[in-house]
């Protein structure tokens, strides 16, 4: 449940992200095609899982059972035709600050992603622990007591440091990225921050996509980017204080993902 709502606000923003188009359209095709797959391992492990388990009781599985897992030759072609398409798009050089903010968008998604993964692996560990919640609310016999104390003295079923750790870390990782995100789809769209760039640009001789580096600091909302021809970074400031959200705003979306699968496209009111 925690990577489908994860994954689901993942998507729906890089869905928003407005790169030239035809490459993001390649880039969905891609995402689409490894969501595909990406299924499909996942359903092995299910399905695995059984058939072990049946395997070691006796159980008899009938042939193609296990098919729901393949990978079919039309996913593989469909994968291998948005590869090539990725792969021979150039994304590399932006002539305008629309194309500038789409592009580190983008890549803020795929490490936005990425963390995600993280930490739904990092919550998983700490789950099995917590799922003796209710053992441990039920405990009241000695022979159960017992029990959950023996469950409790194995590492499977306790917290190390070393999970909560890495835990913390996913959870700033997800801030991290999704905060950058945001920041550089909201950039993309706003007519006035691009123009004034794209003007700078202009005045002093700058190509948009030679910058050298880009960062935005959401606490004084500003976004500094470096050229190669200028040596040094120029700041815009305060440009996105109409898409600031809170933690009472994240936690709000949160919940109507869960209930509803995705925000409306203008976001919660």
């Amino acid at each position: 449940m925690l990577k489908k709502l994860l994954l689901t606000g993942v998507l729906s923003l890089s869905g928003s992200v407005a790169l030239a188009e035809e490459g993001q359209n390649y880039l969905n095709d891609l995402i689409s095609s490894l969501q595909v797959i990406d299924g499909r391992l996942e359903m092995s492990i299910t399905l695995t899982g059984g058939a072990v388990g049946y395997a070691s009781i006796g159980g008899v599985i009938e042939d193609q059972a296990l098919d729901a897992g393949l990978i079919t030759q039309a996913m593989f072609i469909a994968y291998q035709d948005a590869l090539s398409n990725v792969l021979s798009y150039d994304y590399a050089i932006a002539q305008t600050a629309q194309q500038l903010f789409s592009q580190e968008a983008s890549a803020a998604m795929y490490n936005l992603e990425l963390a995600v993964d993280s930490l739904v692996d990092a919550t998983n560990a700490i789950a099995l622990a917590t799922s003796l919640l209710e053992v441990a609310s039920e405990a009241d016999t000695k022979p159960e007591q017992v029990a959950l104390q023996e469950l409790l003295a194995t590492e499977e079923y306790s917290i190390q440091e070393s999970e909560v750790d890495a835990y913390n870390e996913a959870i700033a990782q997800v801030e991290y990225f999704a905060q950058q995100a945001g920041a550089f789809m909201a950039a993309s769209n706003n007519t006035e921050l691009t123009a004034s760039i794209d003007n700078h640009a202009l005045q002093n001789n700058f190509v948009i996509g030679s910058y050298t580096a880009i960062t935005y600091t959401q606490s004084v909302d500003e976004f500094v980017i470096t050229w190669s021809e200028a040596g040094f970074g120029t700041g815009w400031s305060n440009y996105l204080e109409g898409n600031m959200k809170t933690a009472e705003d994240v936690y709000g979306a949160g919940v109507y993902i869960d209930q509803y699968g995705s925000l409306p496209s203008n976001g919660l009111n």
